[in-house]
């Protein structure tokens, strides 16, 4: 049976399904034409995602395609009730989602999505991956492969394969160049900050945005505060990521050093342990934490709730502590991913690129179980295409064409100075 917070919700979370739809052309006609050929006939997907409007056209994309399928949250403070009720209600995926919900809830939910017994994964930090292996081994004869679309999954994936522990095929969505450029750069980008604009309606023009880490999500939220007017600092521990980030302008520190400095402190690494207390010690008086990495490891939020001597509830999803010290710091969204958990998740427009993507993945996946052997293997360069194509076609965008003459050129060698 579904697990959902209010079944009656539905009817609100279709309209925003509906709305978000209008702006995914390329999912939009790739459900128009699996709904007529039907490439994943016989699937059953599990899948654990962020419960959004995105993702229910998703959703859409793969039922359309013939699969069998059931959906999980992949964080709880992501999950939107109605759009997880909608989805049950009308695109004929099996939900179980509930916004908010403890731990144990949120693995009754991974393991009820595991129930229909899946040929195939949808993942989304890896929790479905990991817990088919650990908790479900009989599961993994069936499973032909699975997909992974975010930066902190991959890691754990690749991990697995390094350890000969993952017993079938995966496509890291997150490494396509139509996910990664786009998705983790603009999407995070902009989410990030909407949800801080949103937890705290502060002013970025004149404040010191701190970013940890200097990967696509960091150069993205690094990006935006910069453009709003705000001071930003880079903490790194990448030398190349670093040096990209002094040249795009941004003063590069140590977190021990960037600390006392910070209005705001965003992390966005997908490690743990990046904030400490003993960096909060160091901060200003009121100064704003966050994080934009998927599991909400990489503030010490443990560490800060014994060591404050108080903590009261200021606005939704921020929450004032105050240390030993004297001095207030404000979480956001318990440590949690910020922009799915104070904001609306990811645009519509990008996560068109990104769910296309993965919905290829999926079918790439199905119809060539016979030749891959269980690894990390990369997105075909022909998916990452169509999908490029596809979105420059719905933005009427044309493309030069190479002559014969320069086709020649490029793949030749004698012709040179």
């Amino acid at each position: 049976m579904p697990l959902l917070s209010d079944p009656a919700l539905a009817d609100e979370g279709a309209r925003k399904i509906e709305f978000a739809y209008t702006r995914m052309p390329v999912l939009a006609e790739l459900t128009s034409r699996w709904a007529e050929n039907k490439p994943l006939r016989g699937h059953r997907i599990a899948a654990c995602l962020h419960v959004t409007t995105e993702t229910a056209n998703l959703c859409r994309a793969l039922v359309a395609g013939g699969a069998q399928m059931a959906l999980c949250a992949s964080n709880p403070l992501s999950t939107k009730d109605d759009v997880a009720a909608a989805i049950q209600r009308d695109i004929g995926a099996e939900v179980f989602a509930i916004h908010g919900c403890d731990r144990e809830t949120y693995y009754q939910q991974v393991a009820g999505v595991l129930d229909i017994e899946p040929t195939l994964i949808v993942d989304d930090g890896a929790d479905l991956t990991a817990t088919v292996h650990e908790h479900r081994p009989d599961l993994l004869p069936a499973i032909v492969g699975g997909t992974e679309v975010t930066s902190t999954g991959v890691v754990r994936m690749r991990n697995m394969a390094a350890d000969a522990a993952l017993a079938y095929p995966v496509l890291p969505t997150n490494d396509a160049l139509t996910k990664h450029l786009f998705d983790n750069r603009y999407g995070t980008g902009q989410n990030t900050i909407d949800g801080l604009l949103r937890a705290t309606n502060m002013l970025l023009a004149g404040a010191t945005v701190v970013v940890a880490g200097y990967g696509w999500c960091g150069r993205g939220v690094a990006a935006r505060a910069r453009g709003m007017g705000a001071e930003v600092i880079v903490t790194e521990v990448n030398p190349v990521r670093a040096l990209e980030a002094k040249l795009d302008g941004m003063r590069v520190l140590p977190m021990r050093q960037a600390a006392p400095q910070a209005s705001v402190v965003i992390t966005t690494t997908g490690n743990r342990d990046v904030v400490t207390v003993e960096h909060m010690r160091a901060m200003p008086d009121g100064t704003v934490i966050a994080n934009s990495g998927h599991f909400d490891l990489e503030i010490t939020v443990d560490e800060l709730t014994t060591t404050a001597t108080s903590r009261r509830y200021v606005r939704e999803n921020c929450v004032e502590y105050t240390l030993p010290e004297g001095h207030r710091i404000l979480l956001l969204a318990e440590g949690r991913l910020l922009g799915q958990a104070a904001a609306e998740a990811h645009p519509a427009e990008v996560m068109d690129m990104t769910f296309a993507t993965q919905a290829l993945a999926v079918r790439y996946l199905a119809e060539n179980t016979d030749e891959l052997e269980p690894a990390v293997h990369p997105i075909p360069v022909a998916i990452e295409n169509e999908v490029a194509s596809s979105k420059l076609a719905a933005y009427n965008i044309t493309l030069d064409e190479l002559t014969n003459r320069q086709q020649s050129y490029l793949t030749s060698w004698q012709l040179g100075t």
